[in-house]
């Protein structure tokens, strides 16, 4: 078997002590470290792999990371170049990084192009503050450095020995793949799609494991995490709500490379318009003046839902098709003609046919049909049992 090496990484300019005391206790549990220098300032002299060898990935070279005066910049660059460097290493068997603000930018920008699975900790002096823009969708693990990361010290020793320890453990101790697992499938779901995700579920039960994602913008995003890492057969993307949130101003929006990981894997994609009549705001009192008198729904004191207009569904169907129509892979989008949610139907209260209709005719008009990319509309509701069965047969027809 290939040797799993300890990647610990940070600026020597600054931390070289530390780093290499992390290393020595990496090396004591009997993994084998690899200190990785992305100091912009200066050459750290104990580095395995040097700054300017890091920065040489950068697309315009060395020249546009080292030496900037703009240390944000430089910061910047770094993350690029240590991006494409670390993503072409062969032998991870995890990855650690230590610093404070600045480091614990660059690293895991790195970090989070790694597949899911792959060991990655960050040791970090804001790691017990918000740090969704350090991990992203990824497993990612932030540790809280307690003192700062400026000196060996009775606190700081033992924190950084344990974080070497964790790394150099996950090395040691790779998950292997159990090869009676069955093809997994991720499935994104919302409160009001509940019903058609179970029905989904016992469609697929003995022939695809389901992963469910809580459609709340991190849920999509790290469903497409697991297809990019190639962890996921296929999607059943039964929920678009991200899409009128990202587009209309919610709390719970994609971003625009929503669908993006599709077209680049090729990966089956069977989905469908659930919960786009709806956009997310937090409580009541939250909702934008400009919204004040639309359609509001109270879900609970800490969720407020807003019916999406006629206009704003053909802004989602743009925003579906554009994407879908970029993928060769197999791809098939259901219609659900008679309601998108459990709130959009006959006595609901976000029950707008008008709305409904519009997005239906704008994903006609601009989906683009083709040997591999199909547009099926059924005269049900999502929540139909026959929908799901509907799309479920599909996925597996794509999957054998």
């Amino acid at each position: 078997m290939a040797i799993r090496r300890v990647y610990v990484i940070g600026t020597c300019d600054t931390k070289e002590d530390e780093l290499s005391y992390a290393c020595e206790r990496v090396r004591a549990m009997g993994a084998v470290p690899v200190l990785v220098d992305v100091g912009t300032r200066g050459a750290g002299a104990r580095a395995d792999v040097t700054a300017t060898e890091v920065a040489s990935c950068h697309p315009d070279g060395a020249g546009a990371v080292l030496g900037l005066e703009d240390r944000g910049a430089a910061i910047t660059a770094m993350a690029d170049a240590l991006t494409r460097w670390l993503l072409a290493r062969e032998d991870i068997g995890a990855v650690l990084g230590l610093g404070g603000s600045g480091n614990t930018a660059l690293v895991t920008q790195a970090m989070r192009a790694l597949p899911v699975g792959v060991p990655k900790l960050m040791l970090s002096t804001v790691a017990s503050g918000q740090v969704a823009q350090y991990v992203g969708a990824t497993d990612l693990g932030m540790m809280p450095s307690v003192t700062d990361v400026a000196g060996l010290n009775a606190i700081s020793r033992r924190v950084i020995a344990n974080a070497a320890h964790a790394a150099a453990g996950m090395a040691l101790n790779p998950v292997t793949e159990d090869k009676g697992d069955l093809p997994g499938v991720g499935i994104t779901m919302f409160g009001v799609t509940t019903a058609c995700v179970d029905h989904l579920r016992a469609a697929l039960a003995g022939q695809a494991e389901p992963f469910v994602f809580h459609a709340t913008g991190t849920g999509g995003a790290a469903m497409e995490k697991l297809a990019e890492s190639g962890l996921l057969a296929g999607v059943l993307d039964v929920t678009a709500t991200e899409i009128a949130d990202h587009l209309v101003g919610g709390v719970m929006p994609c971003s625009a490379d929503r669908y993006g990981v599709i077209a680049r894997t090729g990966l089956p994609w069977v989905g469908s318009v659930g919960a786009v009549d709806m956009v997310n705001f937090n409580g009541r009192d939250t909702v934008p003046e400009r919204f004040k008198a639309r359609n509001l729904l109270v879900h609970n004191p800490q969720i407020t839902l807003m019916r999406t207009t006629p206009e704003e569904n053909v802004q989602i169907a743009h925003f579906l098709t554009e994407r879908l129509n970029r993928c060769d892979g197999p791809v098939a989008l259901f219609l659900p003609l008679n309601g998108v949610s459990a709130v959009d139907a006959p006595g609901q209260p976000f029950h707008d046919p008008a709305a409904n209709d519009a997005l239906f005719a704008a994903i006609r008009e601009t989906f683009r049909p083709g040997p591999r990319r199909q547009l099926i509309e059924l005269p049900l509701h999502v929540n139909d049992p026959a929908f799901a069965q509907a799309m479920a047969a599909e996925f597996l027809r794509m999957l054998s």
